[in-house]
């Protein structure tokens, strides 16, 4: 169901209440919102919490899209806030902490020698991540936002969104120097 006139028929259902085109619209986006969500979060099961919130964010607000605009940029803006949300409510206090006590959990050696990592395996790395530092880094690395929209949003100061992008990408670049992949590490 690519045909944008069908999304649009969809949309239109879906603001109608149609639980059946609520539902082809999920199955449709399903995948996109879930790649969006896994990013944030830190285990798979988590993600579709997110996700499923964000549905439901999606579904309850849909009178508020734009006919013009992208479904699916609009979807993951939705993603991102939810995840954020989903961040601040599980860590109120966190950035309280001395999150350099914090260690990252060393990823399985399966790939000893190979020079390539797939996208899988960098996620689980991402995932691998201390809340702060993986928030931080996707909304800098990945979505495109400033640190001042990033201190905004995490309600840290930009000095601490800095140094967490910093760190997280140390520690990315300290995980792939473990599986032997330094070619990617130059990346980070």
């Amino acid at each position: 169901m690519e045909d944008p006139k069908q999304i649009k028929v969809l949309l239109q259902d879906c603001r109608k209440g149609s639980r059946e085109a609520q539902k082809r619209l999920y199955e449709h986006f399903y995948g996109y919102a879930m790649s969006v969500c896994l990013r944030y979060s830190k285990t798979k099961e988590e993600a579709k919490e997110i996700m499923n919130d964000g549905f439901m964010k999606f579904f309850t607000h849909i009178h508020q899209h734009d006919e013009g605009a992208s479904v699916k940029s609009w979807l993951r803006r939705i993603m991102i806030n939810t995840a954020i949300d989903h961040y601040r409510k599980h860590n109120k206090h966190y950035h309280h902490q001395d999150i350099e006590d914090r260690t990252v959990q060393n990823m399985a050696d399966n790939t000893q020698g190979n020079e390539t990592i797939s996208y899988e395996e960098l996620i689980k790395m991402v995932q691998k991540l201390p809340d702060a530092y993986r928030a931080v880094f996707n909304l800098y690395v990945i979505d495109g936002y400033t640190h001042e929209e990033i201190a905004e949003q995490l309600g840290i100061v930009v000095g601490t969104s800095k140094s967490n992008l910093f760190k997280a990408r140390e520690h990315l670049k300290n995980q792939l120097r473990k599986i032997n992949i330094n070619n990617y590490a130059q990346y980070f």
